[in-house]
């Protein structure tokens, strides 16, 4: 299997490399290129690479991630080989564009799921099944995965609420349709590999005087741990800078009242906590 470690697309000052002449060389070999293999990113490539991933049932974005990459292994006459890519099943989680795949080594199939919101995102991450349960019921639908992440309780299960499929909106946890998650659940023992990946959660250091969505989002969270009893209107005043000191000196960090890395990280565990 060949992943590029970076994401293929077409930019102003063209991308090109080793990475690229792979890509080429596979759509090509599969129908979709007849151009050069110059291992330069051209409009020529971009549009072999939508129509490959329309045909793949992928978002036709032209952007070359790990699942169009997976898409084109499962493809490609290599794969059909003596030495398969895959022996195991495993699973791939992008939290971007909100989609699960399975992988095995006869079966490949993308299904759409539901990830964890912006306050508490889905861990990005190598990670294992570790657990499996029949009808968990309520929030977790039919059947609950649960993933090797050392705080919280995040899993992969179904839903009681299939219209959030396609969002952002869990405590963190992956969620598909009931009729998806059987069939996911069916295929998955326990100890498979679950890969998470996307685009890490860039919040802004938030302090005395910021406003905004975010600043309501951290009120939300403190006032359900019982820091912040005011309201909520997304204005880092006086008792929001409070209630983060607060915080910060329970879980013995620098009392500062700023909202960065290490703060905000404490806060989405302890009210991930909330809902174990």
């Amino acid at each position: 299997m060949t992943w590029s470690t970076r994401l293929l697309k077409l930019e102003k000052k063209r991308m090109q490399g080793p990475d690229i002449l792979d890509l080429q060389v596979r759509l090509q070999e599969l129908g979709y290129y007849a151009g050069k293999a110059s291992g330069i990113y051209t409009e020529t490539t971009e549009l072999a690479v939508k129509k490959f991933q329309k045909a793949s049932r992928l978002k036709p974005d032209g952007v070359v991630g790990p699942i169009t990459w997976t898409a084109l292994d499962m493809n490609s006459s290599r794969y059909f080989s003596i030495e398969r890519v895959y022996d195991a099943p495993s699973v791939i989680i992008d939290i971007d564009r909100r989609v699960l795949v399975f992988i095995s080594d006869s079966f490949m199939k993308i299904y759409p799921v539901a990830v964890g919101r912006p306050s508490l995102p889905t861990p990005l991450g190598n990670w294992t099944i570790v657990s499996k349960a029949l009808n968990p019921g309520g929030p977790f639908g039919v059947r609950w995965m649960r993933l090797s992440i050392s705080w919280g309780g995040y899993g992969i299960h179904g839903t009681n609420n299939p219209k959030s499929i396609g969002k952002a909106v869990s405590h963190g946890c992956v969620r598909l349709y009931n009729e998806d998650v059987i069939e996911v659940y069916d295929r998955t023992p326990v100890g498979t590999p679950v890969t998470i990946i996307g685009k890490a959660y860039n919040n802004r250091a938030l302090k005395l005087g910021d406003r905004g969505s975010d600043v309501q989002e951290v009120q939300r969270m403190l006032r359900k741990l019982k820091f912040y009893r005011s309201k909520l209107d997304g204005e880092y005043g006086p008792y929001t800078e409070k209630a983060v000191k607060d915080f910060q000196t329970q879980k013995s960090i620098p009392a500062d009242g700023i909202i960065g890395p290490s703060t905000l990280t404490a806060l989405q565990r302890a009210y991930a906590d909330l809902y174990k």
